[in-house]
């Protein structure tokens, strides 16, 4: 008997990755199995940013465009200043300005969004589309855990639900 391989070369990811674009994945929860499928993707000419579904908001906004955001308020009140909400910091779009500079030799970028499971059908579909406009752009949304790493098209798991 010969014995099976620890760890798989990922191309099967990678191709899968390029023909949809967006991919939704599920990982053992004892974790380890998302860092080495990032290190094959930056091995294969992608830059990888993994961020958290939560505080996403408008996906559009946050991703692709400058996007006003307002910090936690402190109990501090600015009185008849900027309003009772508090002020506005305008933040730069995390894949908008990472798709403006991304090196010459790289195939693109992959955002690998941790907690996918907390955002509705509208977001995702969002990301979906957001992967159709920019080419260079791919998705992996981690969906929640399983015994066993595996993906499938994003769309897939939004027919499902």
């Amino acid at each position: 008997m010969l014995p099976l391989p620890l760890i798989a070369n990922g191309k099967g990811f990678i191709r899968a990755l390029e023909n949809d674009g967006a991919l939704a994945v599920y990982a053992p929860l004892e974790g380890g199995y998302e860092g080495r499928y990032q290190r094959r993707l930056r091995a294969n000419g992608y830059t990888s940013v993994s961020l958290s579904a939560r505080g996403l908001g408008d996906v559009e906004a946050y991703l692709m465009q400058v996007h006003g955001v307002r910090p936690a308020h402190l109990g501090k009140k600015n009185i008849a200043q900027e309003g009772a909400v508090g002020p506005v910091y305008f933040a730069q779009p995390i894949a908008g300005y990472q798709l403006e500079n991304l090196p010459a030799q790289s195939k693109g970028l992959v955002l690998w969004i941790l907690e996918g499971y907390i955002l509705s059908q509208t977001e995702i579909q969002d990301l979906i589309s957001l992967t159709k406009r920019e080419p260079k752009l791919k998705v992996v949304l981690e969906m929640g855990g399983d015994r066993v790493f595996r993906w499938q098209p994003l769309l897939d798991c939004l027919q499902a639900a």
